[in-house]
C-alpha cells in the first residue's frame, strides 16, 4: 500500500467517527474537572501507551498556569509496573486493572478503557467493576466494538479493522480532546 492510499484510508475512517461520541467524552471530562472527580485510564499494548499518553496530556497538557490553575485528577492504571507485575504474577493478568481500582476508585469516578479489539479481558474486568461500583465507563474501541463497546456506559468507536489505524485515530482524537479541554479549562 502506498503512503497516499494509507492516508486516504485513515482519513476515510476518521470521517466515520461519530462526533457526538467525541463531544460526549469532552463534556464528561469537563464535568469531572469541575466536580473534582477522578479519571482512570487503562489499555494494553498500543492502547496502553495511548492510555499513558492521554493521562499525561490531560494532567499536564490542559494546564496553562502551572502555579494557580486547577488540575484534572487523572491516573493511568498502565503505569505502575511493579504493581501490575505483582498482580499478574500472583493472581492473573486479567486482574491488573481491576485490583488497582479496588484501592483507588470511588463512585462518581470515570474509567476510560481503551481496547482496539474491544475484547481485552483485563479492560473488561475493570469496566465490569466500575459499572458495578457507581463509576461512569467509556469504551474506546475499533473493529466492531467488541464486548467493551456493549459493556461500557459510553463509547468512542473508530470503525476500522486495522489496529494501526484504530490506535492512530485514537491518538488524533486525544489531541483534539486535549486542545478543546485546554480552552474550556482556561475559561473556568
Amino acid at each position: 500500500m502506498s503512503l497516499s492510499a494509507y492516508l486516504d484510508d485513515v482519513n476515510t475512517v476518521m470521517r466515520r467517527v461519530d462526533p457526538h461520541e467525541v463531544n460526549g467524552l469532552i463534556d464528561l471530562l469537563e464535568d469531572a474537572y469541575r466536580s473534582d472527580r477522578l479519571v482512570f485510564l487503562c489499555g494494553n499494548g498500543g492502547s496502553g501507551a495511548n492510555a499513558s499518553h492521554l493521562c499525561e496530556d490531560l494532567g499536564k497538557g490542559t494546564v496553562v498556569d502551572f502555579e494557580r490553575q486547577k488540575r484534572l485528577k487523572v491516573i493511568s492504571l498502565t503505569d505502575n509496573t511493579s504493581y501490575i507485575l505483582a498482580w499478574a504474577n500472583d493472581t492473573s493478568f486479567d486482574r491488573i486493572f481491576v485490583e488497582q481500582l479496588k484501592n483507588l476508585a470511588q463512585p462518581g469516578a470515570i474509567l476510560i478503557g481503551i481496547s482496539g479489539s474491544g475484547n481485552s479481558p483485563n479492560v473488561l474486568k475493570a469496566v465490569e467493576y466500575a459499572n458495578a461500583h457507581g463509576m461512569t465507563t467509556v469504551g474506546m474501541t475499533g473493529y466492531d466494538g467488541g464486548k467493551l463497546g456493549r459493556l461500557a456506559s459510553r463509547r468512542l468507536h473508530v470503525p476500522s479493522n486495522n489496529m494501526g489505524v484504530v490506535e492512530a485515530i485514537h491518538a488524533i482524537l486525544f489531541h483534539y480532546i486535549l486542545d478543546t479541554l485546554r480552552d474550556r479549562f482556561q475559561r473556568a
